[in-house]
Order: C-alpha cells, then sequence, then structure tokens
C-alpha cells in the first residue's frame, strides 16, 4: 500500500542535491585543496588513486548535484565507497563508529537508493527524458 506524500518527490530530490553537494566538497579538497585540503592545503598527486576519488567524488558529485547521468553516477560512486569503506576503516574495526567510517557507509547507501530510484524531480535527467 502506498502512502506517499506529495512533498515524497522534493524529498527525494532534495536529498539527491545536498548529498551530491556535500560529495562533491570532498573531492575539492583533494584535488584542490579547498576548505584545508588533506592537511594544510595539500593535493592529491596526479593520477594517484586518491587523485582518482577525489575526481570522483568533485565530478561525479556535481552530476549527483544536478541530477545528470544520476543511475551510473551513483552505481560508480557506491562502489568507490564500498571500496573506501573496506579498504581505508573496516581494518581499523567492525563497527563504523569507532573507525571513522559513517560517512562512508551512508553516502554508500544513499548512492544505491539514487542508483535504483533514479534523480526524481528536479534534475537534469527528468528533463531531458522531458518528464
Amino acid at each position: 500500500m502506498s502512502t506517499k506524500s506529495g512533498f515524497d518527490s522534493y524529498a527525494h530530490a532534495l536529498l539527491r542535491i545536498v548529498a551530491g553537494f556535500t560529495f562533491s566538497l570532498h573531492g575539492f579538497q583533494k584535488l584542490f585543496g579547498f576548505f584545508g585540503g588533506m592537511g594544510h592545503g595539500a593535493r592529491a598527486h596526479f593520477f594517484s588513486e586518491l587523485w582518482l576519488a577525489g575526481a570522483l567524488e568533485c565530478f561525479g558529485g556535481l552530476l549527483i548535484l544536478t541530477g545528470l547521468f544520476t543511475r551510473p553516477v551513483a552505481f560508480l560512486l557506491c562502489g568507490e565507497m564500498a571500496v573506501a569503506y573496506f579498504r581505508a576503516h573496516a581494518p581499523h574495526g567492525f563497527w563504523p563508529i569507532a573507525n571513522g567510517g559513517e560517512l562512508a557507509v551512508l553516502y554508500c547507501f544513499i548512492f544505491l537508493f539514487l542508483m535504483s530510484a533514479g534523480a526524481g524531480q528536479l534534475s537534469l535527467d527528468s528533463t531531458l527524458s522531458g518528464k
């Protein structure tokens, strides 16, 4: 039984927009040293693994924010966050609260949702599809 309200589609869009925006900020840190960078304005070395993660976060986050190519981008970012969690956080303990992996887990599942549900309203995907 569906109990959708008129607000659901806007909440979906708001989740996508805020998640895309905040996710892109992590990429801006790694690629350009913005917001303190990776400590004292440091940036990832060109074409390093960290640079690739920053590129995915910066540009993937902006695509999620605008709602363009949402499903395939969300698929890539969901995978990136799963890899980030298991490579960088899980070795430091089982629980995300103890190993610092809460954001990676949350982003992973937000992107899993967006991969399944699509961009929703207020997106370039819906504009381009004529919906």
